[in-house]
């Protein structure tokens, strides 16, 4: 995939993110791997809706370097140990969507309850890492770790990370998580009553 294409392709997620109701104002970030070195994300403290390709940064995985005057999202650092530590990753989606992150907040795993959503998430626990300030070595490396060999992870207090082989991937993952959260939810509440 070349830069051009792949900011252009960013741009239009945040955009989609913030259509979806997935973020927030700034919230949230997204990025596409364009090749085994470099990836472009969303820039930092940037409404979606007023973004142009030219506002996604090119950031180097392995130096955090990125190009140009525009400062990549702060969640760069967790963008990058995901494509470091899982090759087949190309996209990463780090959402406040509503009732993931209101499991995030309670600092619980999910359990997915049902089948095909064990198979979009890439697993039957999607994991809660603990809490860490954000833009922080620990968060970044705890949220990797929740992941694991699944598609998403909560981060304690501050959302979800999701990631897929491609971006409609991730928006996938992203969609699935929060149908199984509502679903958890629910269970956990007929279960208490």
């Amino acid at each position: 995939m070349g830069i051009d294409e792949a900011k252009e392709i960013v741009c239009n997620a945040g955009r989609q993110l913030l259509k979806e109701g997935l973020v927030a104002r700034t919230w949230g970030n997204v990025s596409v791997k364009v090749d085994d070195r470099r990836m472009v994300i969303t820039p930092s403290g940037r409404k979606y809706d007023e973004l142009t390709p030219y506002d996604m940064v090119l950031v180097d995985i392995y130096t955090l370097k990125y190009e140009g005057s525009i400062k990549p999202s702060s969640e760069l650092k967790l963008h990058c140990e995901l494509y470091k530590t899982r090759a087949e990753v190309s996209a990463v989606i780090h959402t406040h969507q509503m009732y993931a992150s209101i499991i995030a907040a309670a600092q619980k795993d999910v359990v997915v309850l049902e089948e095909q959503h064990r198979q979009i998430l890439g697993g039957a626990i999607i994991k809660a890492a603990p809490y860490a300030l954000p833009n922080t070595k620990k968060i970044t490396v705890e949220t990797a770790k929740a992941v694991g060999v699944t598609h998403a992870a909560l981060m304690a207090n501050h959302g979800v990370v999701c990631c897929g082989k491609s971006l409609e991937d991730a928006f996938l993952v992203c969609r699935t998580l929060e149908d199984a959260c509502e679903k958890y939810l629910q269970h956990l509440k007929s279960t208490a009553a």
